[in-house]
């Protein structure tokens, strides 16, 4: 049990859409709806939106969070650690840590969906610094991914 008042406290947040972080690319826009600075740690939510045939991620895990998917629009394809699945809207899949997971769009048509991390890492961080490595036009090599990949909990398998 976390809370242990006996009358409840007056603590929601809420974000209007114009509070609420975008973090645009060409083929995906990343809304950081509701980042752990949010949820005071709980969990974070991102509205993660795809162009068509804007790829993802290759297969990976993360040891200190869950992640999960659900798809709002258009078709998904959702690696499990053993099969790609097409998921489409109202489909969902829960990634505990240690999972390895992996997430694109192959269609012609855009899709989206909400992911949840629990406990909320720092997710933002990991985006936004991607995004500044692609728009700097910086080359990674491998031993600079593997390192940037380690400090944000993303294991590529």
């Amino acid at each position: 049990m976390s809370y242990t008042g006996d009358s409840g406290e007056v603590n929601a947040v809420w974000r209007p859409v114009a509070e609420v972080e975008s973090i645009d690319r060409p083929l995906t826009t990343n809304r950081l709806v509701a980042p752990g600075d949010v949820t005071r740690g709980q969990f974070g939510l991102f509205d993660w939106r795809m162009r068509p045939r804007a790829g993802g991620p290759a297969p990976h895990f993360h040891r200190t969070f869950s992640e999960s998917f659900y798809v709002i629009s258009g078709s998904v394809r959702l690696y499990n650690g053993d099969t790609w699945v097409t998921a489409t809207p109202g489909d969902f899949l829960y990634v505990p840590q240690g999972g390895v997971h992996a997430f694109r769009n192959e269609t012609d048509e855009p899709a989206s969906m909400l992911i949840l991390f629990a406990p909320a890492p720092p997710r933002e961080k990991f985006f936004r610094e991607l995004a500044e490595i692609a728009d700097s036009g910086r080359r990674l090599d491998p031993g600079e991914w593997a390192e940037f990949y380690a400090r944000h909990d993303q294991y590529m398998v």
